[in-house]
């Protein structure tokens, strides 16, 4: 269902678009300030033998691996980063093993970790990817370290690390970026016809009245090819962020609430009219020559919006007598930066690693990477908006950075099941199959 390998692809794209007369203005000006002029290493508590031993001077090797590598974007910050953070911390040199994490790599490093071989910090996956060496009981969680340094992750948002916690429900990494889905407006439409954006159902109904009455398509949707994001804001939202992410054996009451959204929008006539037969390519040009108000996707989208003068995008509207709370977001952040438990027992590198992933991740180091990646993805701490930021730009990061819950989509989590249940997105806005009956087929497939 997701586009996220297309994603790295398209933010390149974006750079250019998103801040208008500024060239390259924003990496440089992220170069010079970002890191408060090189401060790159955030100021923290130093204890015990740490300290002891930054202060007495012993040289520290940090053996560090991160995800940066190859044509990454994110590499060249990444290295930028690291040798501020060597230029203030004199005493530590950096060996670093960046590389592409293709499944040679995930090998690689699952093999060091079971070898007793792996690095002092390692920036990994968060997923089920990861399960192979948490087993190895070698990283250190975000509790224990904040029990000797509270600042550590103070600038990531709450939202941000929990999507982060690993399978077990722990907290170990600390993110950077990751995606996330919204509904992108044509603010310019919503304008014309005295609209105001949807911020709840009710306000959504009379947006797509008014657009329906006007020959305005309301929702740039495909029914039969991608309906993924309404199934999953339509669930979310309708039964809560508890009983949407729990996988059941039979229909839940929110899911089956949720698709049943489905034929609500399709009688009231918010969709195209042959949602049925086009394909996503095609309802996305429908958005972008403004035959469509309105067409919820995801953060790989933005890199085709060519106005970013007049589009916009917000938060999911809701459904009626919705479980979740306003500003829900359906996204994931898939990875962050580890500290093992070698670098943590060692008392002269322990203080090196917590300052090294804090200049990662700090507001300033995440400033930098999501800049550097066009200003779209789903940053982990609030974001400040650059000179000279379309209104494209600073709507992203506003309806990040104010996410109150961030869930990962369903497909995450019933796998190719999830395909069966799509396909029936069709009968089920036509009434031609109930809700109940779709997701019980799907759920079947798991069994």
């Amino acid at each position: 269902m997701k586009k996220k390998v297309l994603s790295v692809l398209l933010v390149g794209a974006m750079t250019a678009s998103m801040f208008a007369g500024c060239g390259n203005d924003g990496d440089k000006a992220a170069g010079a300030d970002g890191a408060n002029g090189g401060d790159a290493a955030p100021v923290t508590e130093e204890s015990g033998d740490a300290a002891d031993a930054e202060a007495a001077g012993n040289p520290v090797t940090l053996k560090t691996v991160s995800m940066f590598g190859g044509t990454d974007p994110n590499a060249e910050v990444y290295a930028a980063i690291n040798d501020e953070f060597m230029a203030e911390n004199s005493h530590v040199t950096i060996e670093d093993n960046s590389q592409t994490s293709d499944e040679e790599w995930k090998a690689a490093v699952n093999a060091d970790f079971s070898v007793g071989n792996e690095p002092d910090v390692i920036q990994f996956f968060t997923d089920a990817t990861a399960d192979t060496i948490i087993a190895t009981d070698k990283l250190v969680s975000v509790e224990e370290i904040r029990a000797e340094y509270p600042d550590y992750a103070k600038d990531t948002l709450d939202s941000a690390l929990a999507a982060a916690a690993n399978t077990d429900g722990v907290q170990r990494a600390v993110p950077t970026t990751g995606y996330w889905e919204g509904l992108f407006c044509n603010k310019d439409l919503f304008d014309q016809y005295d609209l105001e954006l949807p911020t709840d159902w009710a306000s959504l109904e009379k947006a797509i009245t008014t657009f329906k009455e006007n020959d305005i398509i309301p929702i740039a949707c495909s029914l039969n090819n991608v309906p993924h994001y309404w199934i999953e804001f339509l669930m979310l939202y309708a039964a809560g962020p508890e009983e949407y992410t729990t996988v059941p054996e039979t229909a839940p009451e929110g899911w089956i609430k949720g698709l049943e959204m489905f034929k609500t929008l399709r009688d009231m006539g918010a969709f195209p009219a042959d949602t049925d037969t086009v394909d996503d390519a095609y309802v996305g040009q429908l958005f972008r020559d403004k035959k469509a108000a309105m067409q919820l996707d995801g953060s790989w989208y933005a890199g085709n919006i060519e106005d970013t003068e007049n589009t916009v995008v917000i938060p999911f509207p809701g459904v009626p007598d919705q479980k979740a709370e306003a500003g829900s977001l359906v996204g994931g952040i898939s990875s962050g930066f580890y500290i093992t438990r070698k670098a943590w027992e060692d008392p002269d590198k322990r203080d090196a690693a917590v300052k090294f992933v804090m200049a990662h991740t700090s507001q300033e180091g995440v400033q930098r990477y999501w800049e550097t990646t066009g200003a779209v993805s789903q940053a982990a701490v609030a974001v400040t908006p650059v000179d000279g930021a379309t209104p494209f730009a600073q709507s992203i990061a506003e309806y990040t950075s104010n996410a109150s819950v961030i869930v990962a989509p369903t497909d995450s989590r019933i796998g190719d099941a999830y395909k069966t249940l799509v396909a029936q997105i069709v009968k089920v806005s036509t009434g031609a199959t109930t809700a109940e009956d779709a997701i019980n087929e799907a759920l079947g497939v798991m069994q």
